[in-house]
């Protein structure tokens, strides 16, 4: 079955070249034209991705983002937001929501197919390893995908999980933030100063007590404790 991306975004021209490069590449697309609907599509038709366009009437993607994210049902689906918004406060806002990545226009539709194949590459990969890691009381199934925390189920961000899974297999070892990124994310985005910062925050928050298990080595990067 080839991979299904939801595209949520009321430019129709727009979605109509996504679908066609996108189709092109192998997947199947599925659209929205307004955050209500797009929300409602992810809740209803499960896709593997969503591309999300910010500046909509109605409920914009700032806040889709953050619904989809609320939702246990959603909360680990990849989103790449795409948006003509390009200042760093914005993309910072977008991966402070949750946003996997962030792509603004205009863009090359060769690079946006190409973050998009890393987008699920990345969960293929995860989910390709049936192992479990345990850290203190923190555990990460790799197969199904899940984090708990004290014997609580933990709901986190596609990235969020490969960062805390890219800490957990080097435990006690300082990554720095360059190679953490890559490993969570791949070597095909574009790196942002406060990217790692900003998942690595929202991910403690998340972990509740937990969260100080992940420490900072300044002007480094950031290591799991033992």
């Amino acid at each position: 079955m080839p991979r299904t991306i939801l595209v949520i975004d009321d430019e129709p021209e727009l979605v109509k070249l996504l679908d066609y490069n996108l189709s092109k590449a192998g997947y199947l697309v599925l659209s929205a034209k307004d955050g209500e609907a797009g929300l409602a599509a992810a809740r209803k038709l499960a896709p593997d991705a969503v591309i999300l366009d910010i500046m909509m009437p109605g409920l914009d993607g700032w806040e889709v983002c953050k619904r989809l994210r609320q939702d246990p049902a959603t909360a680990a689906l990849p989103v790449l937001m795409l948006t003509a918004k390009g200042e760093e406060g914005d993309r910072v806002l977008g991966l402070e929501l949750g946003a996997d990545d962030y792509l603004t226009k205009p863009f090359g539709i060769r690079e946006l197919v190409a973050r998009v194949k890393a987008l699920l590459r990345r969960l293929e990969a995860s989910a390709a390893s049936p192992e479990v890691l345990k850290s203190g009381k923190l555990v990460i199934d790799s197969s199904r995908r899940t984090v708990s925390a004290g014997g609580k189920p933990v709901a986190l961000t596609a990235t969020e999980f490969n960062l805390l899974k890219a800490l957990a297999e080097k435990e006690g070892r300082v990554i720095s933030r360059e190679d953490l990124l890559s490993l969570a994310r791949g070597d095909d985005v574009a790196v942002m100063d406060r990217t790692v910062d900003v998942h690595v925050a929202a991910l403690r928050k998340k972990l509740g007590k937990h969260g100080e298990m992940i420490e900072t080595v300044r002007g480094v990067g950031y290591r799991l404790k033992e």
